[in-house]
């Protein structure tokens, strides 16, 4: 008698309903499955863009994949209209190219950047593959690594800054383009390669699938394509897509003989080569 005298009870209790149990808790909903929740997770692993204010969803390489041809755009859409904004207030190109840069790197949070410096920091400042993972693990840059940081910038400031000077749209188009196309080809570490270490950022992203990596490819092509061709010339973006496409394999060799594996900084910093690759290729057929 007593167990049923407080069944009804039970059930009548807030927390038995789990639309009012979720609404109790603290904060909004997440943003749940979807390729809106999908986008959302890619600019908060990649960006420091604002997202709102749903809680943050672990992150996981299988999601963030397809998303990350279109975050990358959306990254891109600041500095490309400081870049072109700048321009036509009547700035000098590379000071624009400069401001323009410095926006992509806030809107990244320096991820890329730092991810290239740890990168060269760690494969040629140690000689064996636990010396170069421990290397990669200090925040501490060297000379390898100032030096890459250094190399990176300059180029795309330079890149930027030439072509900007003729037509300062087809210097973004060409900037997004090869951005876009660097970034999803980077996650093919993340397919080829185990994580390299167990507690890193990386593995805690989860294993990347190939079929999603392949439908973030197939997307990251369609907006190079778009994007790019009008900027530079359709040859110029299928010879820039397929030198990304020779480089990344490369770069995944070079990590997997180094030290065995991938690691966030690895795939970041195959993204910033695959950017510079893509950049210089589409120079050559503006």
């Amino acid at each position: 008698m007593q167990l049923t005298r407080e069944a009804p009870e039970t059930e009548q209790h807030p927390a038995a309903d789990p639309a009012r149990e979720d609404d109790d808790r603290p904060g909004p909903r997440p943003g749940g499955f979807g390729f809106r929740g999908d986008l959302v997770m890619a600019l908060r692993f990649f960006s420091r863009l604002p997202t709102g204010r749903h809680r943050h969803e672990k992150p996981d390489l299988g999601r963030i994949a397809p998303a990350l041809p279109l975050a990358s755009l959306i990254m891109g859409i600041v500095p490309v209209l400081l870049l072109a904004g700048g321009i036509w207030a009547g700035l000098p190109p590379y000071f624009a190219a400069a401001l323009a840069v410095a926006a992509m790197v806030l809107v990244g949070g320096g991820m890329m950047e730092d991810a290239l410096a740890d990168a060269a920091d760690g494969l040629f400042g140690g000689f064996t593959p636990e010396r170069r993972l421990d290397i990669l693990k200090d925040s501490r840059h060297g000379t390898y690594g100032v030096a890459a940081l250094c190399l990176f910038l300059l180029l795309r400031v330079t890149a930027l800054g030439s072509l900007a000077a003729l037509d300062p749209l087809a210097a973004g188009g060409l900037w997004l383009a090869a951005n876009i196309a660097g970034r999803s080809g980077a996650l093919w570490l993340a397919v080829a390669l185990p994580p390299a270490r167990a507690d890193g950022a990386s593995a805690a992203a989860g294993a990347l699938p190939a079929s999603r990596f392949a439908i973030g490819a197939a997307l990251a092509m369609l907006l190079v394509l778009a994007i790019g061709a009008p900027a530079s010339s359709l040859l110029g973006v299928m010879s820039a897509l397929l030198l990304v496409a020779l480089i990344v394999p490369f770069w995944s060799a070079v990590c997997r003989r180094l030290v065995g594996g991938q690691t966030g900084d690895l795939i970041g910093a195959g993204g910033g080569l695959g950017e510079i690759a893509a950049l210089a290729m589409l120079l050559i057929f503006a």
